[in-house]
């Protein structure tokens, strides 16, 4: 099997610098103190399956093989994730990490009104 992270649609999905924002929002997998079952997969190779199911659109069942990810362990660890609050906290991570450099333009932010709570009695 080829090395996922030479393949160039991987460092497209997830170059190092989107990397090095994710890897310290992951939580560290535990391995199973009773032994058996394979080796875990490492984060970055799953992280890469995912991120191509999320912008491909696709269903995980069309995961593509290159990605050396089995489509429970990507779905598993995507909930896994998605539970731990992974998600909101990259999206602040790289709206920092944007901001610091001067490239998000504040006077274009949009709110979604449905995230707010509708004020009671008269405006």
């Amino acid at each position: 099997m080829m090395d996922v992270m030479e393949n160039s649609l991987a460092q497209r999905l997830v170059p190092d610098d989107l990397w090095e924002l994710v890897e310290p929002l992951l939580p560290r997998f535990e391995s199973r103190h009773q032994g058996g079952g394979t080796a875990p997969l490492e984060d970055r190779v799953v992280f890469t399956a995912v991120v191509y199911v999320l912008t491909a659109g696709c269903a995980w069942r069309h995961l593509p093989t290159e990605f050396g990810v089995s489509v429970p362990t990507a779905h598993r660890r995507f909930q896994a994730w998605t539970r731990a609050g992974v998600w909101p906290r990259l999206h602040r991570a790289i709206l920092d990490a944007h901001g610091i450099v001067g490239q998000v333009d504040w006077s274009s932010v949009i709110v979604d009104a449905a995230s707010l709570r509708a004020k009671k009695g008269e405006l």
